[in-house]
């Protein structure tokens, strides 16, 4: 079964999900743990791979990260149309 990417990524707010967990100083296992917390079990291979585009996204952890970051879907998915750009 074929992966479906678009323009070779596998999700669209891997950037965004770096710039505001860098702007709160959070690291990638301090975001695992606080994940965690709500339920959400990431590794820091998965944030990693999340950040650079290399990993899916499923709607509970999208709506996770919006949680642990305090902020919102429309934050995360901001400046996102260049993805679909030619």
């Amino acid at each position: 079964m074929k992966v479906k990417t678009l323009n070779g990524n596998l999700n669209i707010i891997g950037q965004n999900l770096r710039k505001y967990r860098n702007l709160q100083q959070i690291s990638q296992p301090e975001i695992c743990r606080k994940l965690d917390l709500i339920g959400v079990t990431m590794y820091i291979c998965d944030i990693y791979e999340i950040e650079y585009g290399k990993k899916t996204v499923k709607d509970f952890e999208a709506l996770a990260f919006c949680k642990v970051l305090g902020i919102t879907l429309d934050d995360l998915y901001s400046n996102t149309e260049q993805y679909y750009e030619a």
